[in-house]
């Protein structure tokens, strides 16, 4: 019973790490794309639309990738770099000072937990109900449960 419900939480908590990613990319940064140019031009990015669309590919194909747990390791290494870059341009409560630095602050912090979360998945991969690990089993001969 414990394997299983193992195996159920990996699986939904890929898929509940995943969706954050995905949706700020199909829902937020590709149908606002000049919008968020313009907002990283005003951040300092350096090369802001090239830099978008990075962060766009950056987005879909890691979170589709730890959704997936097909590859979750490298998709997590996008995201989290996708996050530290973030995370420093937009999230830099050091430059702020009252509310506005609060308001950087939790931000910053909600960004210092996703990596954790990242960085966790780099290390312990997508778990058994993955793609990674179907893939694991086959090749080992073993059955998929």
């Amino acid at each position: 019973m414990q394997t299983l419900l193992n195996n159920l939480l990996s699986l939904f908590g890929r898929l509940f790490i995943g969706t954050i990613f995905l949706m700020s990319a199909v829902g937020n940064k590709i149908p606002q794309f000049s919008a968020t140019v313009g907002y990283m031009e005003s951040k300092g990015v350096p090369l802001p639309s090239l830099m978008l669309v990075g962060a766009i590919v950056f987005l879909i194909a890691g979170s589709l990738s730890v959704i997936s747990g097909y590859k979750t390791r490298i998709g997590a290494t996008l995201l989290l770099v996708f996050l530290i870059l973030a995370t420093y341009f937009f999230h830099n409560f050091w430059a702020y000072e009252g509310q506005d630095q609060q308001r950087e602050m939790i931000q910053f912090m909600k960004n210092l937990s996703m990596a954790g979360a990242m960085l966790f998945l780099i290390a312990n991969g997508g778990g058994r109900w993955s793609l990674d690990g179907c893939e694991t089993r086959i090749a080992n001969g073993n059955r998929l449960e």
